[in-house]
């Protein structure tokens, strides 16, 4: 008698860019946690960069058209240029290694999915706690871990439209 492999889980990504964000892994049937990883970054001069080939490394057996929950950014008010510029390359290799990679983005706003997790006009901790309460295996022990926490939520509350 032959075994039947596991089915692999039918995949969602959330990814909160940046170079302290993070990609979270969840089964697209049940919302279940399956891993998250830091942003994977490397040295651009003096500053970070998020790393285009890490991140293709990470992503690469994924199945084609696996749904990615982006996080819509835009400029903040008090940010400098620089900053700015920074952020926005991190957002182009996001979207650059995704359409390599054949996985359609789908961009959402921190609005809509703080909202739909019922976070709006909340610490920006609790989204934290949140992640913790509805993933506890999901490692979100550091104060620091709030991309991490951003990223399953994102996931988890990004809609298909």
């Amino acid at each position: 008698m032959q075994r039947s492999k596991p089915t692999p889980p039918n995949i969602r990504i959330g990814i909160d860019p940046g170079i302290t964000g993070a990609i979270a892994f969840l089964d697209n049937d049940d919302l279940s946690f399956i891993k998250v990883e830091n942003m994977p970054i490397m040295a651009n001069g003096k500053k970070n960069q998020v790393n285009p080939y890490a991140l293709s490394k990470m992503m690469e057996s994924l199945p084609a058209n696996t749904p990615v929950f982006l996080e819509r950014v835009s400029a903040m008010p008090g940010q400098g240029v620089t900053s700015m510029f920074s952020f926005g390359m991190s957002f182009g290799i996001i979207q650059g290694v995704c359409a390599g990679l054949f996985l359609p983005i789908h961009l959402v706003t921190p609005q809509s999915w703080k909202k739909r997790a019922g976070l709006i006009g909340k610490d920006k901790d609790m989204a934290r706690t949140l992640a913790q309460q509805l993933y506890p295996t999901a490692p979100l022990s550091r104060k620091k871990d709030i991309g991490r926490a951003d990223s399953i939520l994102i996931a988890r509350f990004g809609e298909l439209v």
